[in-house]
């Protein structure tokens, strides 16, 4: 793993209108009790409390990250939207060089977690296309900012925030100069934390978990994050299907819960697969993707979700992410196939 030594060249990457007096008072433990209490927890874990102090009284406020979380882009976009921001051929192209560039990684981890290449590679290719775009934002200041400010989810990124710190100290890595998301997503896979702890594997025996730099753990994290959410290897994640051009009322669509409605109720409502062969008593999750022809109206793409997409949904619970990653998928797999 590359170890990130101490220096400024992160202070000119946060603007030159912030001025350190006001860096060290957000969140100084001298100053703020939440932060002294997360000190003092860690250092019962014997993390030096020295060396947290210095890490907290580096971190920095950022309101530009709780603007973000409330605005994110799978809560305000329609389908169609939010596809086009991943489906474009230059990122199938570059998954397939992916695939190519780590064909080993990628063969093992099928072999072991059961999960396809393309998966995988759509997954990393949505996060971050492939390792390109790891995120702008320093991951302490976006974990310290949604723990001590976040007004209804602190108390999940103040456990994000511990485990960033203890996973830094472990690995011998500056805090401070981690990059990520908003919300404090890290490396190749954008893990998060407490993800990186539980399902993060040393995929190419070096010691090291290392999802910053190395796309071989990447790989062999994402495969085992999948394994873990109880991924069913050869099994569809989706079936096209056919229903009313207006939306029926009575279904609950678009729910990221294992699947849980039957097929028979939505035959009522005029809603089924295309090939047409079903188990009346199956359940899938009904998908209803809203899209805008060229007229400016709505209408709706029905897909019936089955138990891998729920998975998919493990990562990031959004139905437009799960499907985003399976079309990107698909034409990676197409884009791999056309090239064989």
């Amino acid at each position: 793993m590359k170890r990130v030594k101490g220096g400024s060249a992160w202070l000119l990457s946060l603007g030159l209108g912030m001025m350190l007096p006001a860096q060290a008072a957000d969140f100084d433990p001298a100053e703020h009790d939440g932060v002294a209490a997360l000190v003092a927890e860690l250092s019962a874990r014997e993390i030096p409390a020295e060396w947290l102090n210095e890490q907290l009284r580096a971190a920095v406020f950022q309101q530009g990250v709780l603007d973000a979380m409330a605005g994110a882009a799978e809560r305000r976009l329609r389908w169609d939207e939010y596809r086009a921001i991943f489906m474009q051929p230059e990122r199938v192209a570059e998954g397939v060089d992916f695939i190519d560039a780590h064909h080993e990684a990628f063969a093992r981890a099928e072999a072991e977690f059961g999960v396809p290449p393309e998966v995988i590679a759509a997954i990393i290719g949505v996060e971050t296309r492939f390792g390109q775009f790891k995120g702008r934002h320093r991951v302490l200041d976006s974990l310290a900012t949604l723990a001590f400010h976040h007004p209804r989810r602190g108390d999940f990124f103040r456990g994000e925030l511990a485990a960033f710190l203890e996973i830094t100290h472990e690995q011998g890595v500056e805090p401070g100069e981690m990059m990520g998301s908003y919300a404090g997503a890290m490396g190749y896979p954008q893990f998060i934390p407490t993800s990186y702890r539980a399902y993060a594997v040393d995929f190419d025996g070096d010691g090291i978990r290392d999802l910053w730099f190395n796309p071989v753990d990447a790989i062999g994290s994402v495969a085992n994050y999948f394994a873990e959410h109880r991924w069913r290897p050869g099994e569809p994640i989706y079936a096209d299907a056919e229903g009313p051009q207006a939306l029926p009322d009575g279904i609950d669509f678009n729910r990221t819960r294992p699947p849980y409605a039957e097929l028979s109720r939505l035959a009522s409502v005029g809603i089924g697969p295309m090939n047409g062969a079903y188990d009346e008593d199956a359940r899938v999750i009904p998908l209803a993707l809203d899209y805008q022809d060229e007229a400016g109206d709505t209408h709706y793409r029905y897909r019936l979700g089955h138990h891998n997409f729920y998975v998919i949904t493990r990562y990031n619970h959004s139905h437009l992410y799960a499907m985003a990653v399976t079309e990107l998928a698909e034409a990676i797999a197409a884009a791999r196939e056309e090239d064989a």
